[in-house]
């Protein structure tokens, strides 16, 4: 499928192509990128992101029937353009300590032990992934003006520099410029950034073309004798300040955002809110699925791990218990049992509350699920919690579409839009069972389809679906938050926000950045 363009009016003034690279993890990368490419494309420029290997257990179904980060959705997104495989050729998803399932060009391959990814025997892994990254690359050169890399990690992690495809090894053989970004709320960014310089070989250090310091709060006349220090050591110009945005709202890369949902909840009566916990276990996937509840004025949120569960309260409060997706269904449904959330679980319902299971946490919730192949892990079968009427095998072939239908929850109806993507075929042992979603057409499809997905208990307590995205549409996660027991709510659209915060955050880096001078290291 050829690649998605973007016809704007205004004829593009930028050309090439810019990577951004970060001294540590979570400097900044992903969200710096996607307000580039937002503001880039409110600009006229025919724009794309890009990120040659990413390893996130977030993602997101493309338009040509793949799967990439979910980083590079939301930069998708910024340009206005819908997802496609080509923007992250490689992507790694973890499914044990040392394994990671390898996916090229959106389809899986193969699971891997990490020394095939980056030790002496990684040699073949690395000719066939870097071919893949440069065959997208090109593909977008060809067909946008501009394209806006993301590194991955560090482009100084010595350990993993032989055949990098990551950072420093694509930009030498893609030929395209860098700058850094560099986190100063994490302390030492002065350092970070020096050394992060001096252990790049010469022809790497003149490829970086300027700095750019994130999440700064205080007085910027007190940083201006570091950077004139900094500008004179390296020779490299200080591209922007980039001041700390608080309640920037955008789609998380892997790691969980436990900040505070909206303000408003707390400020409201116990009667008035709903009490959701997500469970979270080792090998938590998209959980960008509840963004929308995590910030609701009326929901009491909360992510119960391992940590947070021997001094939670919340337990006993809880409407509803939330089972999110898994990249290692059997090994999470192992550690739900060794933390008794199996028990707890059993508990919440005998008192009469709601749980919602996704996905993988839709298999727990079954009688079996059976891994013959050893498709995410060691081959077996494991006992489900037995609470729907359900079995899953895991098989080689993995479902990735996107889908769109109608939920009937208590004899309503509301539309959907979505996607799936999981390996697991659920089959029904009893007949007389309750299936909420009608999903009736395949976005990837012309012919419409019908099919039937989830599941509703009989009691009318647990409500389960192989459908991520469901809350972000207000009239469907309306339904379920009504079905829940909190009536009279609108949903908010997280759409919207998501929107918002784009622009929001490209006003900032207009605003923040020398546009002049980067222009320059572009063109």
């Amino acid at each position: 499928m050829s690649l998605p363009h973007f016809t704007l009016p205004t004829a593009d003034l930028l050309s090439g192509a810019l990577m951004v690279q970060g001294t540590t993890s979570d400097a900044g990368k992903s969200t710096l990128v996607a307000g580039l490419c937002r503001l880039f494309a409110r600009q006229g420029v025919n724009v794309a992101p890009f990120k040659p290997q990413n390893m996130a257990l977030n993602s997101a179904v493309t338009i040509d029937g793949g799967e990439i980060g979910r980083a590079q959705a939301l930069q998708a997104i910024a340009c206005q353009l819908p997802p496609h495989t080509d923007f992250n050729p490689v992507l790694l998803k973890p499914s044990s300590d040392t394994g990671a399932q390898v996916i090229i060009h959106g389809k899986a391959l193969t699971t891997l032990e990490a020394k095939a990814f980056f030790g002496p025997e990684s040699r073949g892994y690395k000719t066939l992934a870097l071919a893949a990254v440069m065959q997208s690359y090109r593909r977008l050169q060809q067909q946008y003006s501009l394209v806006v890399i993301e590194g991955a990690g560090s482009p100084a992690e010595i350990n993993l520099r032989d055949g990098d495809i990551a950072n420093m090894g694509f930009a030498e053989v893609a030929d395209c410029p860098v700058i850094i970004i560099a986190d100063i709320d994490k302390g030492g960014v002065f350092a970070h950034l020096v050394g992060t310089l001096a252990l790049l070989s010469p022809s790497e250090q003149a490829r970086v073309k300027g700095f750019v310091i994130n999440r700064f709060r205080g007085d910027i006349s007190l940083l201006q004798p570091g950077i004139d220090w900094l500008e004179a050591y390296t020779q490299k110009p200080v591209l922007g300040v980039l001041p700390y945005l608080h309640d920037l709202h955008l789609d998380a890369e892997d790691a969980l955002i436990d900040s505070p949902q909206n303000p408003l909840s707390a400020t409201l009566p116990t009667t008035q809110r709903l009490s959701v916990l997500v469970l979270v276990y080792p090998r938590i996937s998209n959980h960008t699925d509840f963004d929308p509840l995590r910030l609701h004025p009326h929901i009491d949120f909360h992510y119960v791990t391992m940590q947070s569960d021997a001094s939670s309260t919340v337990w006993p409060n809880a409407d509803v218990i939330i089972l999110p997706g898994s990249k290692n269904v059997r090994a999470d449904l192992a550690f739900m049992r060794q933390q008794g959330w199996d028990i707890k679980l059993k508990t919440h319902l005998r008192y009469g509350g709601k749980v919602i299971g996704i996905c993988g946490g839709y298999q727990m919730l079954g009688e079996l699920i059976d891994d013959p192949l050893g498709i995410e892990d060691i081959a077996g079968c494991s006992k489900g919690l037995g609470l729907l009427p359900i079995t899953t095998v895991l098989t080689v072939s993995k479902t990735l579409t996107q889908v769109r239908g109608h939920l009937r929850l208590q004899h309503q109806q509301a539309e959907f839009s979505g996607y799936e993507i999981h390996c697991g075929e659920s089959s029904l042992t009893q007949s007389d069972v309750t299936q909420p979603l009608s999903i009736e057409q395949d976005a990837q499809q012309t012919m419409p389809i019908t099919k039937l997905d989830g599941m509703v208990s009989n009691d009318q307590q647990i409500l389960a679906t192989y459908v991520h995205g469901l809350f972000d549409h207000p009239a469907a996660c309306q339904l379920i938050l009504q079905w829940a027991g909190l009536a009279s709510h609108h949903a908010i659209d997280i759409n919207q926000i998501r929107e918002q915060q784009l622009n929001r955050l490209a006003d900032v880096l207009e605003a923040h950045l020398d546009m002049n001078t980067l222009k320059g290291i572009i063109s």
